[in-house]
C-alpha cells in the first residue's frame, strides 16, 4: 500500500521537523511548508491526504489560506489557547477535521492523524 502523504505547515522549524520525524517513523510520507503561502504553492504539485497546519504564522492569515484550500482534510495545530467560540468559528470550515493543542502528546497526534486517514 502506498504511504499516505501528510503536509505539515508550521513556521517553527523545530515543530515542523519533530512532526515530520514522528510521522515518518510511523509510515507516512511528509511534505513540509513554512507558511500559508508556501503551503498553497506546494499544493499546486502535491495532493496530501491530510494537512497539519499551525494556526499562527507570519504571512497570509491562516483563515485566508483555509478559504483557498478545497476538498482536503486539515487538522489545526495551535499553541495559543483558543476560546470555544474561536474554535467553533474555525471548525465551520468543512475542511477542518480536528484541532490539536501544542505542546501535543505524540500519541494524541498520531491518533488524530490515524482517525482522519
Amino acid at each position: 500500500m502506498a504511504k499516505k502523504l501528510i503536509m505539515v505547515v508550521d513556521d517553527e522549524s523545530d515543530i515542523r521537523d519533530s512532526i515530520k520525524i514522528i510521522l515518518t517513523k510511523n509510515g507516512y510520507s511528509v511534505l513540509t511548508a513554512i507558511n500559508g503561502d508556501d503551503c498553497l504553492e506546494k499544493l499546486k504539485k502535491a495532493k496530501p491526504s491530510l494537512i497539519l497546519m499551525d494556526i499562527m504564522m507570519p504571512g497570509m492569515l491562516v483563515r485566508d489560506v483555509l478559504k483557498k484550500i478545497k476538498g482536503m482534510k486539515i487538522i489545526l495545530v495551535s499553541v495559543v489557547r483558543t476560546t470555544e467560540a474561536e474554535k467553533e468559528d474555525l471548525l465551520k470550515n468543512p475542511n477542518i477535521v480536528g484541532f490539536i493543542q501544542k505542546p501535543f502528546d505524540i500519541n494524541e497526534l498520531l491518533a488524530a492523524v490515524k482517525k482522519q486517514l
